[in-house]
């Protein structure tokens, strides 16, 4: 089973993920480099004391990370896995998605699944309130590293830049995800699954579970008009999953 036990373990085994999925040519390895660049992110802020219990970030992180490193090497080794990230790296194989929601779909379960999970293992009982501000911080690494990536895309896709104007940059409606509405139902889940026992803990991650699935769902289908929309960036997308890596690593 694969295991980090610091931040900087985390960021090594992602990067072996991401040069697995180039070499492979899966599109796994696009959310594995969103996530790398949030983890160096946490990592750097852990070093500047920019969170209030750094001790307690790099274990959360850490906790945090385990959750996809562990379902990445069960999906590869084809063992069982969340069904929620079973859809997101099943999805890595449709070529009629774009990128971004490629990103989104990692970032679905992450935020909606693992946060809350981590942060109530890390945090169990009361605990939980102590890590609200930091919690807020992680998430809000994540929706900027997300709007990076996405201009990023936009200056390169001229499309994109197109569909951004007329949208008015509204991409949570075009994809049907919102990152702020993730990060207040997962700090929910958080603080309920922080008070539960363990058969009532199982039970709810598993309805959190069927809810994320739902949700990638709609990702993926995001209605005639959206997909009309989405359907033009992917013509002009990069054909070449290494080709789109090495735009992302940037």
């Amino acid at each position: 089973m694969l295991q980090a036990n610091t931040v900087d373990e985390v960021i090594t085994h992602l990067d072996n993920i991401i040069d697995w999925s180039k070499e492979r040519q899966s599109r796994i390895g696009y959310f594995a480099i969103l996530y790398r660049k949030m983890t160096a992110a946490v990592r750097d802020g852990i070093q500047n004391n920019s969170f209030t219990g750094s001790a307690r970030m790099a274990r959360l992180d850490v906790i945090f990370a385990n959750r996809y490193l562990q379902a990445w090497d069960a999906y590869v080794n084809k063992k069982p896995c969340r069904n929620a990230w079973c859809a997101a790296f099943d999805a890595a194989e449709k070529k009629n998605l774009i990128v971004l929601q490629h990103l989104i779909l990692g970032i679905n379960t992450h935020i909606n699944l693992d946060l809350a999970i981590a942060a109530a293992q890390s945090c169990p009982v009361d605990k939980i309130h102590e890590l609200k501000s930091d919690f807020e911080k992680i998430n809000s690494v994540i929706a900027d590293l997300t709007q990076s990536v996405q201009d990023t895309l936009a200056q390169i896709w001229l499309p994109m830049r197109a569909i951004n104007k007329i949208s008015d940059k509204q991409q949570d409606a075009v994809i049907n995800f919102s990152i702020n509405m993730a990060r207040k139902v997962s700090w929910s889940n958080a603080v309920a699954l922080a008070k539960c026992n363990e058969e009532d803990k199982n039970n709810y991650i598993e309805k959190m579970d069927t809810n994320v699935v739902c949700i990638a769902e709609r990702v993926k289908s995001p209605g005639l008009l959206m997909s009309l929309m989405l359907a033009i960036i992917r013509i002009r997308e990069p054909k070449s999953v290494p080709a789109v890596i090495d735009i992302l690593l940037k």
